[in-house]
This record gives C-alpha cells, sequence and structure tokens, in this order.
C-alpha cells in the first residue's frame, strides 16, 4: 500500500522499549536506525507525491530498507534475550 507506515516501532511494537533503549546506548543501532527511517521517509515521499523516479532507484531504495529492516531485527531479537 502507497504510503504505509513502516516505522521500527509501528512494525515491530513488542521491541518499543528497547528500540529507544538502543537508540541511545548502542551507536551502531543508532546508525542504521537512522539511515532506515531516512529511507523510509524517501521511499513514503516518492509513494505519496507521485516524485518522478527511476524504477530501478525505487527498487533499490526499497531493497536497501528490506536490508536494514531485517539487520536490525535482528539485533533487537539479539539484545532482547
Amino acid at each position: 500500500m502507497l504510503g504505509e507506515n513502516h516505522s521500527l516501532t509501528h512494525d515491530f511494537p513488542e521491541f518499543t522499549d528497547l528500540i529507544h533503549q538502543l537508540t541511545k546506548s548502542n551507536e551502531h543501532f543508532a546508525h542504521r536506525s537512522r539511515r532506515y527511517h531516512e529511507l523510509d521517509k524517501e521511499i513514503r515521499t516518492l509513494e505519496l507525491n507521485d516524485v518522478p523516479t527511476s524504477d530501478e532507484r525505487f527498487i533499490a531504495l526499497k531493497a536497501e530498507r528490506v536490508e536494514l529492516k531485517d539487520e536490525l531485527h535482528y539485533m533487537l531479537t539479539q539484545h532482547s534475550s
């Protein structure tokens, strides 16, 4: 769906507290999380404002977002144990 909310706390509500904690205490997590949110914002802007972009660029942005989301989810599951 266009413009869908893919924030980490929305997609992983069970990790909301841990997301906030790691954002403050783990520089790697914080850096990757910032990049994830930048990508998500850019993708939503492209979708909602019908900004012209190539299919290749749009697919690459979405692929990077998925990779980051997987990495961040892995980090969350490792820290919740």
